[in-house]
């Protein structure tokens, strides 16, 4: 069994999860969809995730479980789980969410009958801590019909990157880059996604997304001082010099991969003048980050919460 080359590869990132770790397991465990692996990637979790996925690893073979000799961010894990993974399609897991019984016999099936469609994800249920129902999310992404439609919307800031935890045929993810370690590249690697192919929404709600006062984007608050999650080296009240760069940094990625992306060029010019048309909305934080960098007496000493933007509207980072 431990051979066998699996139709499904769930890869789930957890440090420290031990709170929610069983029931997302008890969950995956539990889809009415059998043929699949589930890559656990321990990001050298101090807690009890270590016995606890060793003893589920000891009880099923399709559990493989890897833990990282040290904390190498929250991304890299994630990244690390499709790294290791076997399936032809793949799905991207965190420690605290649920999945309904039949997500993922659905989910293939949908990816199996239409093979233009590369990524397939449902409606959400928002729960909170105790797993109560808050919401649900019913917004489509990605299910437009031409490339540059697809990367209009899912590069906009009207979705919460959803579609991140969707079964994701796995040759196409070996083609796109993989999630980069920058606050929001999410959005940018589902806006590449969009690119290869079209999404599937489920109009059935069967994934429950885990919100509560423990995940990181509520832990660091701004996507400047997240880059702490991202690298564990670094301090958020501190912040080095190249954490000040993040949608700069996104604007060329965007450009990036518009250039590689394989749609004609029609499509291309589109997709460019929607990257101008996303700076000119972000173009506050990007006049803030380049008077930082042009700055002769860069702020990297004074706390983050001080900096702000050099102009009239006192706009803070």
């Amino acid at each position: 069994m431990r051979n066998h080359k699996p139709l499904v590869s769930i890869g789930l990132a957890v440090f420290n999860g031990e709170k929610y770790l069983e029931q997302a397991i008890n969950s995956i465990l539990s889809q009415t969809f059998t043929n699949f692996e589930l890559v656990i990637c321990d990001n050298n979790s101090s807690d009890r995730t270590e016995i606890i996925c060793h003893q589920y690893a000891a009880k099923d073979p399709r559990i493989r479980y890897h833990r990282n000799p040290t904390n190498i961010g929250g991304v890299n894990n994630e990244n690390r789980t499709f790294e290791l993974s076997k399936g032809k399609y793949f799905r991207l897991m965190a420690h605290d969410d649920l999945l309904a019984p039949t997500l993922i016999e659905k989910s293939v099936a949908i990816l199996e009958e239409n093979p233009k469609i590369i990524l397939c994800y449902s409606d959400i249920i928002i729960i909170d801590s105790e797993g109560k129902q808050q919401d649900v999310i019913k917004l489509r992404v990605g299910t437009e019909g031409k490339p540059y439609q697809r990367f209009r919307r899912l590069a906009t800031k009207e979705h919460r990157c959803e579609a991140t935890y969707a079964l994701v045929r796995a040759d196409i993810l070996a083609q796109v880059d993989p999630q980069r370690n920058y606050s929001d590249s999410d959005r940018t690697f589902l806006s590449e996604l969009g690119l290869y192919g079209k999404f599937y929404q489920i109009d059935e709600p069967l994934f429950y997304k885990r919100y509560h006062q423990e995940r990181s984007i509520e832990v660091y608050g701004d996507r400047y001082k997240r880059m702490a999650w991202f690298d564990p080296k670094i301090d958020e009240n501190k912040l080095p010099y190249s954490c000040y760069f993040m949608y700069w940094r996104q604007v060329f990625h965007f450009i990036s991969i518009v250039n590689r992306a394989p749609i004609n060029l029609k499509n291309k010019i589109l997709c460019y003048f929607h990257i101008l048309t996303w700076s000119t909305k972000s173009r506050k934080k990007l006049i803030t980050e380049t008077l930082f960098l042009i700055n002769k007496n860069p702020l990297i000493n004074i706390p983050f919460s001080r900096i702000k933007l050099i102009s009239s509207s006192n706009y803070r980072l």
